[in-house]
């Protein structure tokens, strides 16, 4: 199979499961990140439904995202007029929520529930994100269509099979549902992806000095790595010769070894 035809089989069945949710589910919302992926997956979104994305888009502002960031999604959402929601978790910042009291208490207050704060003011019972099995181990237990509880919890011991493309979307009316159209992607499939439709992306994944942004996030918890990839050609070449870990930058994974199953089983992204 080329590189194409498999670039197109990705791209179809990502289609087909932004399809099935906009139709199974009324009360539907999308999360943007900004990053690499979630552009990847909004982009994927405006061909499904034919150049306009209709699903309302989520971004959880936790004030520490770096300014390229938020000049890229300003610039993005009104160039292809998106219906942009920014959240933010005002009383834990007033607070002096931050890092420094804990990378993972910050990412639980300012992240988690900042996210459940706009899921429950706008009453969303979906929600659309772009994570992948081969990021982090615990996304490797998520389903296209994960059930969560009313509380936003995620059980990853009892999720639904999914055999033979066969998705369960028929849930009880108190079930919170996450859907994952980018699990069956990798890195790689991203950045080819990213190459062939000439999506635009933030410049920090570009080579600056010799260092560049692998993964995107608040500022004080995320590194740049080694590299002289200055295009998406260069990016990919490198992938395809490191084994480092491409959350290796990400400040949260290091400071516990199950600290992204504990935040994600509280509803972390």
């Amino acid at each position: 199979m080329s590189s194409t035809d498999h670039l197109d089989k990705l791209e179809n069945q990502s289609i087909f499961i932004l399809r099935e949710a906009y139709k199974k589910f009324k009360k539907l919302a999308m999360l943007w990140s900004i990053g690499k992926d979630s552009n990847v997956l909004l982009w994927l979104a405006r061909k499904a439904f034919y150049g306009h994305c209709p699903i309302p888009l989520v971004h959880i502002d936790t004030s520490y995202k770096m300014p390229e960031m938020i000049q890229f999604r300003d610039h993005y959402a009104k160039e292809w007029g998106l219906n942009l929601i920014v959240g933010q978790n005002k009383q834990a910042l007033a607070e002096g929520m931050n890092h420094t009291k804990g990378r993972i208490v910050c990412c639980t207050a300012l992240k988690t529930n900042g996210l459940q704060q706009i899921m429950e003011q706008y009453d969303y019972k979906g929600l659309i994100l772009g994570i992948r099995r081969d990021e982090e181990s615990t996304r490797a237990k998520e389903r296209y269509f994960s059930p969560r509880d009313k509380n936003f919890e995620w059980d990853f011991k009892d999720q639904p099979p999914e055999l033979w493309d066969q998705f369960k979307t028929n849930f009880d009316e108190n079930t919170h549902i996450r859907i994952h159209p980018l699990l069956h992607w990798t890195e790689v499939n991203i950045w080819e992806y990213i190459q062939r439709e000439n999506i635009p992306v933030v410049p920090l994944y570009f080579s600056r000095n010799g260092k560049r942004y692998r993964s995107l996030g608040c500022a004080p918890c995320t590194n740049p790595v080694e590299s002289e990839a200055k295009d998406v050609a260069g990016i990919i070449a490198e992938l395809k010769a490191t084994r480092t870990s491409e959350r290796a930058g990400r400040a949260q994974d290091q400071e516990d070894t199950y600290a992204m199953q504990r935040l994600r089983a509280k509803g972390y992204m």
